[in-house]
């Protein structure tokens, strides 16, 4: 297992949070090993899904190369690779590194969550720019490392959060801290999305990919594309299965990913954490179902306190998924969108989605006209990591700051899965009292793979 790092004091980890914060800004700024006017050779590891169009995306941006492919799908790196002949094609990441880690400038990584951190940090330990899609890692302690891995190598990152860089998302934070509706004291976020742990006919009527309540007793033969034995990775050894793949079935079993929690909540909880200048929760709590010691729930609910920053004031965020909605919802209060943000300050409230929001209630800010927008807008997500590989301005999401986030979306499954309220201990990792929590926060990998710390 990897050694548990040393315990530090809560000034000495926030004084790292803002260390990490100053380098992530300053290495947004860093040219590519290459040079600002030449071509990035980057490489691709996941190609198939949501990693076909980051490559698609990406190389429709120009001024890159496709210089390496990897998939453990083979249908998936035969059509990327006919499409980008001259790229070097792997199956297995750790070959990739091996063989061409010192000649790329940047990695996408887009494999299953179990596998974020290790096809990651090895792009950190080489000081290679990456793109990550989120969450950032499979747990607290992966998310962790990799966070101070980002911080060290002094590259540029992202996490791959699309919506982050939307005009919506900007203005509703520049709306919320310049103060419109107050001070906030609480936050609501809820999605619709149910998929999970919840009966056969729940399943049918939330449209779930996949409806199972047990691991499976037999397992079935993998077919011949897959390379099931790297599919796995770090994670523990079980036959194949078609209840966990393709994705995104896999994303259930708490052995692969950490289900909607740490899937949508990268978009969801993004817009409080930014708008509200959020770090590390100071207590946590969830509700839903007895927790499945192999699935996680379709429907539950989190609560995290979190404590006064940068001169706001302590917080309540609330994060609501599948059947749980907040009261103010359920009551009529507020319209009933099926996603949203719910800002509450002492003014009035903010009600956003990805696209739009509203200032609540409508007839007080009738007369309100926002200011001019000030924080620029990207022409994407991916534009914007590509343009601060070369030197040109910041990433909107690096690790420095989706760790956090995504630590924090951990915490909540964390909770759950104890059945009790969680005080969180941010610079040693561990739950106060509570150490029935730590397997949740770290686990030891399947041998063969290794963060290399």
């Amino acid at each position: 297992m990897n050694a548990r790092p040393p315990r530090t004091n809560r000034r000495t980890f926030f004084s790292f949070a803002a260390a990490a914060t100053a380098t992530a800004c300053q290495s947004s700024q860093l040219k590519a090993q290459s040079g600002p006017n030449d071509r990035l050779k980057v490489a691709f590891i996941g190609v198939g899904g949501r990693g076909a169009r980051n490559l698609n995306t990406l190389v429709s941006t120009g001024g890159i190369d496709v210089v390496a492919l990897c998939d453990v799908d083979s249908r998936f790196l035969q059509a990327a690779g006919e499409q980008h002949p001259r790229a070097t094609r792997f199956r297995d990441f750790r070959k990739l590194y091996d063989a061409m880690g010192k000649s790329v400038d940047a990695v996408v990584v887009s494999t299953t969550e179990h596998t974020h951190a290790y096809a990651t940090m090895p792009a950190l330990q080489l000081g290679k720019h990456v793109y990550c899609e989120k969450p950032l890692a499979y747990n607290v302690y992966e998310t962790r490392q990799v966070t101070e891995a980002a911080a060290k190598a002094n590259v540029v990152t992202q996490m791959g959060t699309q919506i982050h860089a939307s005009e919506n998302y900007r203005r509703v934070v520049e709306l919320i801290q310049s103060g419109v509706i107050g001070p906030i004291s609480e936050a609501h976020v809820w999605v619709s999305r149910a998929w999970g742990l919840q009966s056969e006919q729940e399943a049918i009527e939330h449209k779930d990919r996949v409806f199972v309540d047990r691991r499976p007793s037999q397992g079935m033969t993998p077919p011949d594309y897959l390379d099931w034995d790297l599919w796995l990775g770090p994670a523990p050894q079980r036959p194949f299965h078609e209840v966990y793949f393709p994705g995104p079935k896999w994303y259930r079993w708490w052995d692969f990913g950490n289900g909607t929690m740490s899937d949508l909540g990268s978009h969801w909880n993004d817009l409080p954490y930014w708008a509200l200048r959020l770090d590390a929760p100071r207590t946590v709590e969830s509700f839903g179902p007895p927790p499945h010691p192999e699935i996680a729930p379709a429907s539950m609910t989190a609560v995290y306190e979190y404590g006064p920053r940068d001169n706001l004031p302590a917080v309540t965020l609330t994060w609501y998924q599948g059947t749980h909605k907040p009261e103010r919802w359920q009551s009529g209060e507020i319209p009933p969108w099926n996603n949203g943000v719910l800002f509450v300050g002492s003014r009035g409230m903010l009600l956003s989605d990805y696209r739009k929001h509203v200032l609540l209630p409508e007839e007080k800010f009738a007369e309100f006209t926002p200011p001019p927008l000030k924080m620029p807008i990207p022409a994407s997500h991916h534009h914007e990591w590509l343009a601060a590989c070369r030197g040109e301005g910041e990433t909107g999401s690096p690790f420095s700051y989706a760790g956090p986030l995504t630590e924090a979306n951990h915490l909540g499954n964390v909770a759950y899965r104890v059945g009790r309220r969680i005080v969180w201990d941010a610079p040693s990792m561990t739950c106060a009292g509570c150490p029935e929590a730590e397997p949740f926060l770290r686990r030891v990998p399947r041998e063969g793979w290794s963060l290399g710390l």
